[in-house]
């Protein structure tokens, strides 16, 4: 493609008739410049529009042909919205009243704009997003693991009492029966002690101490089995309704959920990242809001640059051409042969020619 088609392109993306335009060389420039404004504001507005959709569509089979068709209806959409807000500008006003015409458009221009920005910028910040989202994802399944786990101790409340009863009473008596194996021991052994007479042998002492042992030891395996049954029996309870399942995320998991986070989760780590009150959520904050400035500018640059610019010849020439158009439609003097001619003329008749009978009278 040559310059010269480049230049011809710009001009019609500027929304000027370029046949205007080509008649007036102190023109061509500034109508390049509007014109390229206004493609590579549809340009960026297609590949945020795209990039935002990808996320919508993300895990589909064809993610990436709706992300690329949207994309590009919403280019060509912006495109045209663009086009039409600068080419409806017109120079006849003068002063502050021009940029009172032309406020509308300046803000359904920078209403474009964020919209345009905001894609964009949850790609330049994806990383931090993804750092944000893995934080929201273990919080989150920290605290499903604790309602799950209360409402699983509220339902079997009287279950985990009795285990809590006996395991107390296991955990003394097996601490006693350890203490009366040692102490009997200790009498068979004829170590001397408070608890111990000091004679060596199997004496009466000795089978006093191992009837206690014995019996208690009954009581300690009768409580060993009751807490192996009620534990077995809360196991399958918790295997029945999914306790078992409610585990941490790894870092392979958050990392795979993080990735494929949606665009309301992405747009959410985002806000909390530009909310928050640290040093690093402070500087993206502010580069966040300088990247939609930077767009918001970029977008109206096309309406500042014909409100700022002088009235070309171009500018005279489109609006004289107008008022002659508006002076003959608008004419309704009876006598007017333009009048006459606009409305009895048949189409591809030549003007001044004769006009059908039937107009002229109602007889046959």
């Amino acid at each position: 493609m040559t310059f010269s088609q480049i230049q011809r392109f710009f001009w019609i993306c500027a929304g000027t008739p370029v046949s205007v335009i080509e008649k007036y060389p102190t023109e061509h420039s500034k109508y390049v410049g509007i014109g390229a404004t206004i493609f590579f504001t549809a340009l960026f507005a297609g590949l945020s529009g795209g990039y935002a959709l990808f996320f919508v569509f993300s895990g589909t089979a064809f993610a990436e042909l709706w992300s690329l068709l949207f994309g590009l209806i919403w280019g060509v959409a912006i495109f045209n919205l663009d086009r039409y807000i600068v080419s409806s500008i017109k120079k006849s006003s003068k002063g502050l009243k021009q940029f009172y015409q032309a406020s509308p458009r300046l803000v359904f221009a920078v209403l474009i704009a964020v919209v345009i920005a905001r894609p964009l910028e949850l790609k330049i910040f994806d990383k931090e997003i993804r750092d944000q989202l893995r934080a929201r994802y273990l919080s989150v399944q920290q605290e499903r693991i604790v309602k799950v786990q209360q409402s699983f101790r509220a339902k079997y409340a009287q279950e985990l009492a009795e285990i809590a009863v006996y395991q107390k009473e296991y955990d003394a008596l097996s601490t006693e029966v350890n203490r009366l194996r040692e102490e009997l021991k200790a009498e068979v052994f004829g170590a001397r002690s408070t608890t111990t007479s000091g004679i060596q042998g199997y004496g009466p002492y000795a089978k006093n101490k191992e009837l206690v042992v014995s019996s208690k030891q009954v009581r300690l395996e009768f409580l060993a089995a009751r807490l192996a049954d009620l534990q077995g029996y809360m196991n399958n309870q918790k295997s029945t309704e999914g306790i078992n399942n409610q585990m941490m995320l790894t870092d392979e998991k958050l990392d795979e959920k993080a990735a494929s986070a949606g665009f309301a989760d992405r747009n959410w780590a985002l806000g909390e990242l530009t909310h928050s009150t640290n040093d690093v959520s402070r500087s993206s904050a502010n580069a966040v809001l300088f990247i939609t400035l930077l767009f918001i500018a970029f977008e109206c640059a096309p309406l500042i640059v014909k409100l700022l610019s002088d009235v070309g010849p171009s500018d005279v020439d489109i609006r004289e051409s107008e008022s002659r158009i508006f002076s003959y439609l608008t004419n309704t003097s009876f006598l007017s042969r333009n009048r006459l001619t606009r409305e009895y003329r048949r189409p591809g008749l030549k003007i001044g020619g004769r006009r059908p009978r039937k107009y002229l009278s109602n007889k046959r």
